[in-house]
């Protein structure tokens, strides 16, 4: 039997692949799985912005916008801060997410469906 590298630490194992997923990493993976949450993650790859911003950059209500930052919240990949009346939204770990957008380019690329999601973005 081959082990799987899986789980929190560097070189952590598990032997049984048949063992289930984290839930954490099922609800990071759905999250990522949403066209628009994906078009929100990458205007924030630019910069902080408000809901009002975001509403305006996608064309898409409010209650849709404030819905899947919610959800991308509640999965730690956004973080927001008070300003004034509203919140600024922003990614909460940037660099490992252009790491797994870019993992997934290339991963994209290697099966024959070459997708941009990150390249060009500054870190």
């Amino acid at each position: 039997m081959t082990a799987t590298t899986v789980g929190s630490g560097a070189g952590a194992l598990v032997d049984d692949p048949t063992e289930a997923v984290p839930e954490a990493a099922v609800l990071l993976f759905r999250s990522l799985a949403e066209p628009t949450r994906l078009l929100i993650l990458r205007h924030l790859m630019l910069g902080e912005h408000r809901v009002v911003d975001l509403t305006a950059h996608l064309g898409l209500a409010q209650s849709t916008v404030s819905a899947h930052l919610a959800c991308l919240r509640d999965c730690g990949l956004v973080t927001s801060r008070p300003v004034g009346r509203s919140s600024l939204f922003a990614l909460a770990v940037p660099d490992e997410l252009l790491d797994l957008l870019g993992s997934a380019e290339r991963l994209l690329s290697a099966t024959g469906d070459a997708v941009t999601l990150c390249s060009g973005i500054e870190r």
